[in-house]
Order: C-alpha cells, then structure tokens, then sequence
C-alpha cells in the first residue's frame, strides 16, 4: 500500500466519520454546488459508498 492508496483511506474514514457525527447532531451537511451554498441531509447519504473514484 503506497503513501496515495492510505491517504485515500484516510480521508475515506472520515468521511464515514462526519457523516455519522452530522446524522447523530440531526444537522445537514453543508457544501458548495455550482456556486452555490447547499444543505444536504445526512440521512441521504450512503456511507458504503467510496467517496474517492479511480
């Protein structure tokens, strides 16, 4: 496993772990899309997923 493969990991986990953390606070999740400011709810989203695509 090289020094990519682990930071990719990392940054995996903690994803997961943020939105764990925003679905047990019951606040949305906040980004920018398109220029714009928006709320994403946290329940709508699949942590099984990876968030980082090869």
């Amino acid at each position: 496993m090289d020094n990519s493969d682990k930071i990719i990991e990392g940054l995996e986990r903690a994803y997961r772990k943020l939105i764990e953390f925003k679905k047990y606070k019951k606040t949305p999740i906040i980004v920018s899309k398109d220029g714009k400011v928006v709320e994403i709810n946290p329940n709508k989203i699949n942590t099984l997923n990876n968030v980082y695509i090869k």
